[in-house]
């Protein structure tokens, strides 16, 4: 097919008038049978170099993504244009997704979207032997390579599968971020004969800023003063989950309609924040970067960090989204130099996890044939942690998959060559050096756009003159007296939400006085169960009795019961005596343990944390709270299994209500 016949079926089928030449480039090739890694900036229509071929074909083609966000962006816009597409992904039913399978199998489908954890599941591999597979893709193909910014073990499915693939057989990897290793590690990983297209990195729309603040607060108050003076909606990046919801909270505080976005939230609230957005119906998403790379919105306005990223492909893969239909668009940088290089210098030190983590594991497999969770559960040890683990052991040959009935297990391979740290230590050098390169981007005084793309191989001589550094704006933000009091109000009166209403029990959401680590109580507490501090004082005692008026100021309570310590003693006792008299609500010790607990802190995985507790308390009296509504007091909510464990016990011997209240929230698990 020639390009004017090509672009006429394009024009009927796609509404678009012409390809890009670099776009037409990339189709002759998968035309012609061959594997092709394109290198494009976000926006420049790489989904259509897969889109269009894939109506020509008689098979499916099948589109390996990462971004369960832009799955469904994707599938809706063409099956609105008339073309057979659907997505398989976690966040649908296995009834939904198993009769999508049942479509793939009788070939009603052009294209499948699939996300790359699925490599896993039982019924797509039956799957994919069954249907008539006629090109495959391979979106944000960096996550193929340990080099790239954010590597993910399933990818490696996806390799074992391109593998098997015959000699002339469409291939397309596709990413808008790869330096000149990625790229040929991407390209050496995929096999064969394979080709680059590398376009032009370069964003002239975006306007680049970095502005140096001196704490949080600098921020919070930047934010408050100067959001509202950017045209249009856009995205605010945070560090972590909580700080998704500190910063959402007080900006709607602040007059400014926001909302927040992040991995732990429900797919529902997800899909609902992200339909919104693209309705224009919020000034701004704060999120962590599970948002942004997913998002086919073209008129994002701004992006802010709060957070420096870990290193300049990470930054600009994350403002990527931004401005896509090429007008003006403000991209921001906030940095506080004492507080902001902790956590991204963490995330790189936990990108792998410790080398004693990997001979358990092999130890464990010596002995018997485990899957994941059983790893996970025997080692005390994340399930995201045992899937990098496994992924790497596997490289190295030192173990295999084995199935055994329908569960896929792991086994030791014996005779395994020892394991090789080199790669990792490599890994982690790259990193850090990577890192220091997006502490240079923050000091350069030359063109920032310049900066970024050279740094991913894309070199360019003229200066963008957009950023500040070419316009020569001064980036010291301007403190507000008026602000500074408003923040200090939004502290007073900010109080963590518990979310562990379940319809197994009668427990409801309940209220944390604070975040533990945020704020002054967090370290009272700590000295108090710790360090021999004596009682909580009078002061935690207010902070929970406003949190208390804050939350449940429309409830009726009949009693106050309180979890039983592990290591603190009588300290919640007294605390809850003290804040009974308060509240006027009488208190009862009836909750009683049945069995010794360890300390909730000494387990990393939640499975670990709820076997800890499970049917390990029970009641003195059970007539004492039949019917009644109580009010459920502890010092520190960090998973909430004990809670939740408890609100089960007090549901099962008819309790009416059970609303929880805690001194502090820890700021880890949100994170």
């Amino acid at each position: 097919m020639d390009r004017t016949a090509a672009e006429k079926i394009l024009s009927e089928r796609f509404s678009i008038k012409s390809f890009y030449d670099t776009q037409w480039t990339v189709i002759q090739k998968l035309f012609r049978g061959e594997k092709v890694l394109l290198i494009e900036k976000t926006g420049f229509g790489k989904s259509l170099c897969f889109q269009f071929p894939a109506t020509m074909f008689n098979g499916i083609t099948v589109v390996f993504s990462p971004l369960i966000a832009l799955m469904r962006d994707q599938v809706q816009k063409l099956q609105s244009l008339g073309i057979s597409a659907n997505c398989i992904n976690s966040n649908q039913t296995p009834e939904e997704n198993k009769s999508i399978l049942e479509e793939a199998e009788k070939n009603n489908l052009k294209i499948l979207y699939i996300a790359p954890e699925r490599m896993e599941n039982i019924d797509w591999i039956d799957t994919v032997r069954k249907i008539n597979i006629s090109m495959v893709v391979v979106d944000e193909a960096h996550c193929i390579s340990v080099w790239g910014h954010d590597f993910r073990p399933s990818f490696k499915r996806i390799i074992n599968l391109v593998k098997l693939l015959p000699q002339n057989f469409p291939v397309l990897a596709t990413t808008a971020t790869a330096t000149k290793r990625v790229e040929e590690d991407i390209k050496s990983q995929i096999g064969g004969e394979i080709s680059s297209v590398r376009g032009n990195l370069i964003r002239n729309n975006l306007h680049l800023f970095v502005i140096k603040t001196d704490s949080n607060d600098d921020k919070m108050i930047w934010l408050a003063k100067n959001l509202n003076n950017f045209e249009g909606t856009g995205l605010i990046y945070t560090g972590t989950r909580v700080d998704t919801y500190i910063y959402c909270n007080w900006l709607n505080f602040s007059g400014i309609n926001a909302a927040q976005y992040n991995a732990g939230m429900d797919p529902e609230s997800r899909v609902r924040i992200e339909n919104a957005l693209k309705d224009n119906k919020f000034k701004c998403i704060v999120s962590t970067n599970a948002l942004g790379m997913g998002l086919d919105k073209p008129d994002i306005r701004f992006i802010i960090h709060t957070q420096v990223p870990v290193s300049p492909i990470h930054y600009y893969q994350e403002i990527g989204r931004a401005g896509r239909d090429g007008k003006k668009t403000f991209i921001v940088l906030l940095f506080n130099p004492k507080d902001d290089l902790s956590l991204p210098r963490s995330f790189i030190e936990s990108a792998k996890p410790d080398l004693s983590k990997y001979h358990q594991v092999i130890g464990a497999l010596k002995t018997e044939s485990l899957g994941l969770y059983d790893i996970s559960r025997k080692l005390n040890t994340p399930l995201t942690q045992i899937r990098v683990i496994i992924a790497d052991l596997s490289d190295q040959n030192i173990i295999h998959e084995v199935k055994v009935g329908n569960r896929k297990k792991y086994e030791y391979r014996f005779g395994a060559p020892a394991l090789n740290t080199e790669e990792f230590e490599n890994q982690k050098k790259q990193k850090l050096n990577e890192f220091e390169k997006m502490l240079d981007y923050i000091n350069i005084s030359g063109c920032r756009m310049n900066y970024l793309c050279e740094f991913l191989g894309d070199k360019h001589e003229a200066a963008c003159g957009k950023c500040d550094n070419d316009i020569g704006f001064l980036n010291k933000p301007v403190s507000s007296p008026e602000l500074l009091d408003k923040l200090e109000l939004f502290k007073d009166g900010f109080f963590p939400v518990l979310e562990v209403a379940t319809t197994k029990s009668n427990l409801t959401d309940g209220v944390a006085a604070s975040y533990y680590g945020l704020s002054r109580v967090g370290k009272i507490l700590h000295q108090c169960k710790y360090e021999q501090g004596g009682n909580f004082p009078d002061y935690l005692i207010r902070v929970a009795e406003k949190a208390f008026k804050h939350a449940f100021k429309n409830s009726d309570f009949d009693l106050i019961m309180f979890v039983p310590s592990t290591v603190s003693g009588d300290l919640v006792k007294n605390f809850c005596q003290r804040l009974g008299k308060l509240l006027n609500i009488p208190v009862s010790e009836g909750i009683i343990k049945t069995r010794d607990t360890e300390s909730q802190k000494r387990f990393k995985t939640n499975i670990l944390k709820t076997d800890n507790v499970k049917n390990a308390f029970s009641l003195i009296n059970q007539n004492e709270i039949m019917g009644k509504s109580i009010l459920l007091i502890d010092d520190i909510f960090d998973s909430g299994a004990t809670i939740k464990e408890l609100g089960r016990m007090l549901t099962q011997y008819g309790a009416k209500v059970i609303s929880p209240l805690v001194i502090a929230k820890t700021i880890g698990h949100d994170s």
